[in-house]
């Protein structure tokens, strides 16, 4: 389902009518394209080099992804699995006839990046890896064009086929066609996709990918460092050519526009599968009419439910992934065992789609519910291979550990789900957590010791503003605490609470009694005012207290707590607070 709007396009792929993977493209991806570099920093103690591509942070450059021979005027190949096709026959990569201006990836990490790269000078990267936090991009000398059948990998002298495609003489028909077709200083891999098609289809996709390297080098001559060289297709553009495939029943587009792009991209390279192209023209917003959205809600939650009954805590942290499993209110099954079984098969399923969801990479950790019987431990390894056997990004995955723990890995391209559609709480940054208002308003008497110390002569009184539950605490019962620290700081203290204020919050401004009596002037005695009514942060519910004007009242009856506001009679008048009677009670 692709959602095209005005400020994002967004594209789901559902599989058994459930959401299984979530791409978002807002601006443009930096992850495929192809820049030339300028080398800016030798690191031999990381055996890596800082490049200059131009996004404001260097990218990352490691010496097992440098080309021996590399230089500015040179091409490079892609030595490694890449993604959808990590798929590749390892021997097809690896196998005779490689060029000779390669050496294996082994060979690659003994070389040192101060013998095959010198500052200043300018390289031909891919980026492999997008920004993520506050690192900067990863990039390659080995760079891949991926087609819709093939990936042509310059400066390489090889031919994969897929592994995805298991059927013997299939591959050996592909392998042979591959062969044919290939030309001196270039290789191949034979993408999934071209499975069962005609030879034709895929010299038609080696000369398209052949011509647009030509077009890259030829820039790249004529271009000064750093610079975009080449911008991988759009989002739209790289789902028909990486994901919708013969095994998708079929894609559905919102925007006229877009939908005859597709048509006429398809007719080129796929016409069988224009067919499944569908336009959507319904009033309902299309990923409302296929409950998208709220899968989108869900997949930003800490916590994500399952179907037995149990929920999983997925916690992501800078360098991996924690996920916890929990049988919650799960208690079915005949015995304990069973349950927790059940639990955790429910859970190994759901946890491969959670990380499709969300693009989760790097490590990550699953803590199962703890299992004595090592047939169960191995029916839920299993499970969850299967569930990620759909995955198109590459994992590993490790046995159980004694503890219940799985470590596994899953390769990362760019931030996660989370991290590209959410920013760190402004007050908590990230913790998820807040202070309590108590440990806020000690904080808060430590900032008015250090005003004190530092404030000019003359400055006699002090204002401070904060949230209602800090003011009340900073206050204290009957003005006890604020009266202690008036006669500790030598120094009059006035607080006020603003309802807006966050409870990490506060100011304090340094004054004169006689400027602050005149601009803090509240409620007079015998006033009848009308107070905003919260909940008390020193005495438990139904206590409450009352604020006029960001001053403090105190009432006296307390049983009519449950509205929001409530008419008083102010009975005394201090600096910070006041007290005061509902007017009821006074008949």
């Amino acid at each position: 389902m692709i959602d095209v709007g005005e400020r994002e396009t967004r594209i789901a792929v559902l599989e058994d009518g459930k959401l299984a993977e979530l791409h978002v493209e807002r601006e443009e991806r930096v992850v495929g394209n192809v820049y030339k570099a300028r080398v800016d920093t030798i690191r031999p103690g990381m055996d890596a080099a800082f490049v200059d591509i131009g996004l404001g942070r260097n990218a990352f450059l490691y010496v097992g992804d440098v080309l021996p021979t590399q230089s500015s005027s040179e091409s490079a190949a892609q030595d490694d699995d890449d993604d959808d096709d990590n798929e590749a026959d390892a021997k097809g990569r690896d196998g005779q006839g490689r060029n000779s201006k390669l050496l294996r990836r082994g060979s690659r990490r003994r070389q040192r990046i101060n013998e095959v790269l010198k500052v200043g000078q300018d390289i031909l990267v891919q980026v492999t890896k997008g920004p993520r936090g506050t690192k900067g991009a990863r990039v390659s000398t080995l760079i891949s064009l991926p087609g819709h059948f093939l990936v042509l990998m310059p400066d390489a002298d090889n031919v994969g086929v897929s592994r995805k495609i298991t059927e013997g003489s299939e591959r050996d028909r592909l392998k042979k066609i591959g062969e044919r077709m290939r030309e001196p200083g270039y290789g191949i891999i034979i993408r999934t996709e071209a499975e069962d098609k005609p030879e034709a289809d895929l010299v038609a996709d080696k000369e398209f990918l052949k011509n647009l390297w030509l077009q890259i080098t030829g820039h790249a001559a004529k271009t000064r460092a750093p610079a975009l060289i080449h911008q991988d297709f759009t989002l739209i553009y790289q789902t028909l050519r990486d994901i919708f495939g013969s095994d998708v029943s079929r894609l559905v587009i919102n925007d006229p526009v877009e939908y005859a792009k597709a048509h006429d991209l398809l007719g080129m390279v796929s016409p069988k599968l224009r067919g499944r192209l569908q336009l959507y023209s319904e009033e309902t917003p299309i990923f409302e009419q296929f409950g998208v959205e709220p899968e989108i809600e869900k997949s930003l939650r800490r916590k994500v439910w399952l179907k037995s009954g149990g929920y999983l805590i997925i916690d992501e942290t800078e360098a991996l992934t924690v996920i916890d499993v929990n049988s919650g209110k799960f208690t079915g099954g005949h015995s304990l065992g069973e349950t927790i079984l059940r639990t955790n098969m429910d859970a190994a399923a759901e946890i491969a789609r959670q990380l499709r969801i969300r693009d989760i990479g790097g490590i990550i950790v699953i803590d199962f519910i703890d299992m004595n019987n090592a047939r169960d431990k191995q029916q839920v390894i299993k499970t969850l291979e299967t569930a990620l056997s759909r995955d198109r990004s590459r994992t590993k995955i490790s046995n159980i550990s004694p503890l219940g723990l799985v470590e596994m890995t899953r390769k990362r391209t760019a931030e996660t789900f989370a991290g590209f559609m959410t920013d760190a709480c402004p007050h908590c940054q990230g913790r998820g957590k807040v202070s309590s208002p108590e440990t806020v308003s000690i904080q808060v008497e430590h900032a008015l010791r250090q005003a004190v110390r530092s404030a000019k002569a003359g400055k006699e009184a002090f204002l401070v503003e904060c949230s209602p539950e800090v003011a009340e605490i900073l206050i204290g019962e009957q003005g006890s605490n604020v009266d202690r620290l008036e006669s500790e700081l030598r120094a009059a203290v006035y607080v006020r609470c603003k309802h807006e204020q966050h409870v990490e919050t506060h100011t304090i401004t340094p004054g004169t009694i006689a400027d602050f009596d005149r601009r803090l002037a509240g409620p007079r005695r015998g006033q009848v005012v009308e107070l905003i009514i919260t909940q008390s942060a020193l005495e438990p519910a139904p206590a409450c207290v009352g604020w006029a004007d960001g001053m403090l009242v105190a009432l006296e009856d307390t049983t009519r707590c449950n509205q929001p506001r409530l008419r008083v009679r102010i009975d005394s008048v201090r600096r910070s607070f006041a007290e005061g009677a509902p007017m009821s009670s006074r008949g």
